[in-house]
This record gives structure tokens, C-alpha cells and sequence, in this order.
């Protein structure tokens, strides 16, 4: 039978969403061509992770139980070994961190056809057609693959997460590391930038020169945590210091596509629409009504971001509160 395999990350023992993401769009294709759905998983505690991917959709997980975080090596060791071993017609990898380092590699092992930053999938006479941007999100290219395995890394955020079925059931098939890995991975040490992650954030604040200072740019971390919001910014802001270099967004920086984003005192250059264009709704606030990131917006408020954030602030804290 036909395979569909995909490519599982998992942090501190939970699977990320574009993993889950990863697998639903896996099990609505193969529901189309009668093809399994099987999913590699690397890391501490990956066989712990089957059930939660079974209900998503796979009908087979291999979990190669290995203790470091993440070893570039042995994860494309699985991924290769999995895909020689089940000869897919497709190979699914989120576009992540991760995905963007571990699905070149594994292409050029297995010897795939490999598109990148996919934003859609369709299937024409049995065979995978995709959806990218080019030219910084200018223009979107359609690419047919010619050989197999046909391999394909998700933008984050852009598939749908499937309805989870717990009565779902995957056969569960233990893999071994081989060889040791040349470097790994022994320790993470994640900054202070909120608890939600950028590129599987739902919603973002982000802020730009139009704060004039780093001292302002408490004024969208507050909006930000009225939301409970990611917080992120453009790289004029990075590159002068205010904020890290992992809370740029952009087509240096980060690629996002929340359902809301919200964009303070950015003017919209293409390098930082690239980045964010995708975004479910866009809402724009710069006192310049010229300002590009207005062509894109689908809400724009023309002001100053120094009185219009605190009063959104407030009404969002209040809006929560009376929720309860």
C-alpha cells in the first residue's frame, strides 16, 4: 500500500503544532489515494507520543528513543531509514527551525525533489501539486514534482489541525539511533520573550521604528500579554538593539501566519511583508496613511501608536475581564 510519511518534532517530551499539522494534512491525502500514513518521532520519551499522532491520523509511528534534544545527524539517519524502509509516495517535514535544517539533508540522502515553505497541496491524477511564494511573497509558484518520494516542508499555521480521535490506534514500531552523531544538542536555554512561539502563535503584536525607542516598546508587550499574544518585531527594531534577534519577523527573521497580526508603528517593507503577508487578518496602526503596510491590512488605524496601543490595551484587558 501507498505511504505518506511525516516527520514529528517533539519538545521536552510534547509534540509541537505543526507537527500535528503535518500529520492532518498527511491523513486527508492519503484518504484520497488509499495510502497509510506513517510518522517518525526522535527524541526522549517518543514512543510516549504515539497515541497523541495516532489521533491525529497515523497508522504507524516510529519511535527511535534517543536522549539528546536533537542531533541534526541522527534525525536524518530515522527519517532516511524510515523512508528506504517504507519507499513513500510522499514525505511531509513542518517548515520549522528544525524542518528547514533536517529536510535537505534527508532529500539529498534519499535523492527527493524537495519543495520548500509549501502553503498548499493538492492532488492531480494521483500526485502531489504545491502552492509556494516566491520573490519574497510577491507571487505564488505552482511546483509538480517528477520522481518520488515527492518531499515537502509545511509553513507552519497554514494547514488545518485535524480533529483529534482518540479511538484511533497506530501500530508503534521501536527504531535505533545508529552511530553516534558527530555534534548534538545537550542544552537549550530559551530567553525571556513570552510563552508563546512565534511561528505557532495564533496571535501577534508586533512593533517597529514608529515606537522611537526601546523604552516605548513596553506599550506592545503590554497589548501583547492583554491577548495573550506572541510579541515580535521588524528588523529595523532588531538591528538597533531594542528587542532579540528571535523576535524578528521577516524574511531574515521569522516566518509567520497567525490567525491576527498586529503591526504597530511598522511602515511594511517588503522584507518584513514576507514574513507576515500570510497572516488570516492583518491589522495595521501608523500615523503615516501612505505607509505600505496599509496595501496589505485588512483593518488599518491611522494614528499614533503612543495613544492608540494604551487604550487598546485597556479595552482588551477589559473585554477579557468581562468574560470572566
Amino acid at each position: 500500500m501507498a505511504a505518506i510519511v511525516t516527520f514529528a518534532e517533539q519538545r521536552e517530551g510534547k509534540l509541537r503544532r505543526p507537527s500535528l499539522e503535518t500529520v492532518s494534512e498527511a491523513r486527508r491525502l492519503a484518504d484520497r489515494l488509499g495510502a497509510t500514513v506513517v510518522t517518525v518521532v526522535v527524541g526522549p520519551g517518543a514512543a510516549a507520543l504515539a497515541a497523541e499522532l495516532a489521533s491525529f491520523g497515523a497508522d504507524r509511528v516510529h519511535a527511535f528513543e534517543d536522549a539528546s534534544t536533537y542531533a541534526t545527524e541522527t534525525c536524518a539517519g530515522a527519517l532516511a531509514a524510515v523512508i528506504a524502509q517504507t519507499t513513500p509516495t510522499a514525505v511531509l517535514v513542518p517548515f520549522t527551525a528544525m524542518g528547514k535544517d533536517l529536510a535537505p539533508r534527508v532529500a539529498a540522502r534519499v535523492g527527493a525533489g524537495l519543495v520548500s515553505d509549501c502553503m498548499a497541496l493538492t492532488l492531480e491524477d494521483g500526485r502531489l501539486v504545491a502552492r509556494r511564494p516566491v520573490y519574497a511573497g510577491k507571487a505564488y509558484a505552482t511546483v509538480a514534482w517528477e520522481g518520488e518520494p515527492q518531499m515537502a516542508t509545511l509553513r507552519p499555521n497554514v494547514f488545518a489541525l485535524g480533529t483529534p480521535d482518540g479511538s484511533r490506534k497506530a501500530d508503534v514500531v521501536a527504531g535505533a539511533v545508529e552511530g553516534a552523531p558527530r555534534a548534538r544538542v545537550t542544552a537549550t536555554h530559551a530567553a525571556e520573550a513570552g510563552n508563546v512561539e512565534l511561528t505557532e502563535a495564533q496571535v501577534i503584536v508586533s512593533g517597529g521604528r514608529g515606537l522611537k525607542g526601546p523604552e516605548h516598546f513596553h506599550l506592545v508587550s503590554a497589548l501583547g500579554e492583554a491577548l495573550g499574544a506572541a510579541v515580535g518585531a521588524s528588523r529595523a527594531v532588531v538591528d538597533a538593539g531594542w528587542v532579540e534577534h528571535q523576535m524578528q519577523v521577516g524574511q531574515t527573521g521569522k516566518t509567520v501566519s497567525p490567525t491576527l497580526y498586529i503591526a504597530c508603528g511598522i511602515s511594511g517593507a517588503i522584507q518584513h511583508l514576507a514574513g507576515m503577508s500570510s497572516s488570516k487578518y492583518i491589522v495595521a496602526i501608523n500615523k503615516d496613511p501612505d505607509a505600505p503596510i496599509f496595501k496589505v491590512a485588512n483593518y488599518g488605524i491611522v494614528g499614533d501608536v503612543f495613544e492608540v496601543l494604551p487604550r487598546l490595551t485597556e479595552a482588551a484587558k477589559a473585554y477579557f475581564a468581562s468574560k470572566g
